[in-house]
């Protein structure tokens, strides 16, 4: 347990409490009954893992759409079309889904796992050089809010910022290993292109010019994109905890490179929860609450949450793809009519975080509660 002034109470580093060998998980960490997923037998096959499916738990056979970008930029239309089509309906109806063939090499994918499995590894004194605080939350935290007595996260994490350029100090970044800072600046640079292409297939989709989401975010050299690298510790009990809690993701779009070896993550279907089962070398996308605003709910930002595990720990590298902070985001004038008038008021990337932080609702609820807003208007 680590003191970290600018927080209100004293820090626990999840990992280090994991590694000290308790049987019982502190109270600190156990959700209420409600938020609680249901644990099966664990599964023993190579994405071990206990997955969970009790009441309201969906079919363990279902998972996400996975979609091949290999046509996107291919000579053949009727495929271009089809993988066209196929992103819609994920983005309109799923909000989730895994996409391979992406462009960034698989062998980076892997290095950046490896470098981060490796940081989470070093002696715990190490990490504390690069303690985070509440004010920016860059560095290594095991928090996400500054509520006393809140009920906490099964996870350790690191946080820092990509994009813009101005944001980027690599003395922040861990020097070790030694290879983390050039691997992560490497990693940041490819994953920002792939949301740009990303970007530009769902602006295509929409029926607006193929920039217009890249530009709404502030174009390439002012978006905002930044890295959360989820460390998942072994818990003794899985069933009483989360990794993360439910949530939705504020921003435009999070760009998620799984854990290879351990499932964890699930998204809300309806009133089931879904284990997402990473496919090798995919990226897992999902849509934030910033593209259902711009996208007048025509895209959809989904509640996740993220599961534990009692056998093995987890790691996944979670880039969060977003606009420009002082830009105002709200629908698109193309995707507004007489029958769908704007559903969403005017809002900066600022403001709807500071109104998530003090007003808004929590969980997936915090985009919807904006409608209420503009009705209001």
């Amino acid at each position: 347990m680590m003191a970290c002034q600018e927080w209100p109470e004293p820090v626990i580093r999840v990992q280090a409490l994991a590694e000290s060998g308790v049987t019982t998980i502190p109270e600190r960490f156990i959700k209420p009954q409600f938020q609680r997923a249901t644990t099966t037998n664990t599964n023993t096959n190579t994405n071990n893992t206990s997955l969970t499916f009790g009441p309201n738990q969906a079919n363990c056979n279902i998972n996400i759409p996975v979609i091949d970008l290999q046509h996107v930029y291919g000579s053949d239309e009727k495929m271009l079309q089809e993988t066209l089509e196929r992103v819609s309906e994920a983005c309109r109806e799923w909000g989730f889904f895994q996409v391979v063939n992406h462009g960034v090499r698989h062998e980076l994918m892997k290095r950046a796992r490896e470098v981060w499995r490796e940081f989470f590894h070093l002696p715990l004194e190490v990490k504390e050089e690069y303690a985070n605080s509440p004010l920016t939350y860059e560095g290594y935290g095991s928090r996400l809010g500054v509520k006393k007595g809140a009920i906490l996260d099964w996870s350790d994490y690191f946080f820092l910022h990509y994009m813009p350029s101005s944001l980027r100090d690599q003395a922040k970044w861990p020097s070790l290993p030694t290879s983390l800072r050039n691997v992560i600046a490497e990693y940041g640079e490819e994953i920002v292109k792939l949301g740009g292409r990303i970007l530009e297939i769902m602006s295509i989709n929409l029926g607006l010019k193929e920039d217009f989401l890249l530009n709404a975010f502030g174009g390439e050299n002012d978006l905002g994109a930044c890295l959360r690298v989820n460390f998942y510790p072994k818990c003794p009990q899985p069933d009483l905890t989360l990794g993360l809690s439910s949530h939705s993701d504020p921003g435009g779009m999070t760009i998620l490179l799984p854990d290879d070896n351990v499932s964890g993550l699930q998204i809300r279907r309806g009133e089931d929860w879904i284990t997402v089962k990473p496919v090798p070398d995919a990226f897992i996308i999902n849509i934030g609450d910033q593209i259902q605003v711009l996208s007048n709910a025509i895209y959809k930002s989904i509640e996740h949450r993220v599961i534990v595990n009692s056998n093995k720990d987890r790691v996944s590298l979670a880039l969060f793809y977003n606009p420009r902070s002082d830009l105002l985001i709200q629908p698109a004038k193309e995707l507004v009519t007489e029958d769908r008038p704007p559903l969403y008021p005017p809002m900066t990337f600022d403001e709807y975080r500071l109104y998530i932080r003090t007003k808004g609702p929590s969980g997936k609820a915090q985009v919807e509660s904006l409608t209420s807003k503009c009705d209001s208007n």
